[in-house]
């Protein structure tokens, strides 16, 4: 079976500070998904921004989706990401005064293979951006309201749809629940991890609530730096 990731003996460090973490092996397969955990300031992020590309990997091995991220190139990584990766950032990173269809579909514009993914499975990419706002609680009339007259809630579930669009191979996300009470917190995440399964796509998620750790076929705990 393929693998999502592979990496082994990865540690990343900010300029001439003691390493922020090391890891001496993690693999998840294709298909499966992966809950990371770890108190504060452990680096749950870091390993998350390198997982997807965005930051380079100085120390170590890491294979994403078949690709050495270590010889890729920050271009070739930007495409990798672009083309076969959804992220959730903590922060969503939506385009504020665009309303909820030009958010999600964004993905599928800006890369033709993701557009290509969508009509193949479901016609057209606004097809499968319609079901998936649906499946994932939001009502069709927020689809042409600008995203800052939504709530912190709703913000959050159109940038998890805006990540499962076009049928990503991997999706990234960091602490996609935050602004969830607990109810709809597992509500969310199983309605998350049951379309990236649809789909044929890996999760990897940091949360802060150990209880959705449950919800995962495997769970990571980041490793503890040394004070010595």
């Amino acid at each position: 079976m393929t693998h999502a990731l592979q990496l082994s003996q990865l540690s990343h460090a900010w300029g001439n500070a003691p390493p922020l973490f090391e890891i001496a092996q993690l693999a998840l397969l294709q298909g499966e998904n992966l809950f990371i955990q770890g108190p504060s300031g452990c680096g749950k992020s870091t390993l998350l921004g390198m997982l997807a590309g965005v930051i380079p990997v100085s120390h170590g091995e890491l294979e994403v989706l078949g690709q050495n991220m270590v010889k890729l190139s920050s271009v070739a990584r930007d495409r990798l990401r672009g083309e076969h990766m959804g992220v959730i950032f903590q922060q969503f990173n939506l385009l504020p005064y665009l309303d909820v269809q030009a958010n999600v579909l964004l993905p599928t514009r800006l890369f033709p293979s993701r557009a290509k993914a969508a009509a193949q499975d479901w016609g057209d990419a606004q097809a499968q951006a319609l079901h998936l706002i649906q499946t994932l609680g939001l009502p069709q009339s927020v689809w042409h309201q600008p995203v800052h007259q939504l709530s912190v809630g709703q913000q959050q579930r159109v940038a998890a749809v805006r990540a499962l669009m076009g049928s990503p191979r991997l999706v990234i996300a960091d602490e996609p629940t935050s602004a969830l009470d607990d109810a709809n917190q597992l509500e969310f995440l199983d309605l998350l991890l049951g379309t990236a399964r649809r789909q044929a796509a890996s999760v990897v998620m940091v949360s802060h609530n150990a209880h959705l750790a449950q919800r995962f076929d495997h769970v990571f705990a980041m490793p503890l730096r040394s004070r010595a």
